[in-house]
């Protein structure tokens, strides 16, 4: 019987790409969006996957929308964290709605998705959680105060979770990708992306395929033993 794969912000950029290389690999895959219908229909269309709606940042969403999850597909024995926003200003005209938004999201959301899925992960004795932090979670970035701050939140849960879940078979892994062609990086105005590229030593942006291949090793029973780690996908931007 196929397991089952979460992935939260699993329609577009690089939710889309992990959930459809998790299809491939013969995971029953539902993806969860926040608002773009037309996109989440025609990513259901195109793939055959599953696309529920919620705001990871509510728990009631969250809870409810995995229960429906759960009756269609099967219990979640994977969950992808990948759902993120960011609200972008310098720190001295941040805003508390800014600043609250971006925790709620991105910290916030991780605790929504997971804990839902967390006892069933116990008493089966497997899990996989998957958290998508990023480079600017480990070096922090100007302007980025909100998200990194999230990202590196991110990393100390799934370090925590790694060790709670170990003797029950869960395993929890956060990747960090650099910066990746999504439709969103490819919108920045061609100067500045060709600014970015240039502090990248291999010289290019990142695929969303690369990061969905780290995915689907971390998801499978071969990476056991790999628990409370972080995959650096940067391309040599950043080491820790």
């Amino acid at each position: 019987m196929a397991r089952t794969a979460l992935v939260t912000g699993g329609s577009r950029g690089i939710g889309a790409a992990i959930s459809k290389a998790l299809k491939a690999e013969g995971y029953e895959v539902a993806a969860t969006y926040a608002g773009n219908d037309a996109a989440a229909a025609k990513f259901t269309e195109e793939t055959g996957i599953k696309t529920y709606k919620w705001n990871v940042a509510d728990y009631a969403e969250s809870k409810a929308g995995i229960e429906q999850v759960e009756a269609d597909l099967g219990p979640v024995d994977v969950v992808v964290a990948n759902a993120g926003i960011t609200r972008d200003a310098m720190f001295h005209r941040m805003t508390p709605e800014q600043w609250n938004d971006v925790i709620a999201t991105n910290l916030t959301g991780v605790f929504n998705t997971v804990h839902p899925v967390w006892s069933g992960m116990r008493d089966r004795k497997f899990g996989r959680v998957i958290v998508i932090s990023s480079i600017n979670g480990q070096k922090g970035q100007a302007g980025q105060v909100n998200y990194a701050a999230t990202k590196a939140g991110d990393l100390g849960i799934v370090k925590s979770l790694a060790q709670e879940g170990a003797k029950f078979g869960i395993t929890a892994n956060a990747i960090c990708p650099g910066y990746i062609a999504t439709e969103m990086v490819m919108a920045i105005d061609e100067s500045v992306r060709e600014k970015i590229i240039k502090g990248i030593p291999v010289g290019r942006l990142g695929e969303p395929e690369e990061i969905a291949r780290c995915v689907t090793f971390l998801a499978s029973e071969d990476s056991g033993f790999i628990n409370g780690s972080t995959i650096s996908a940067n391309g040599a931007q950043f080491f820790v």
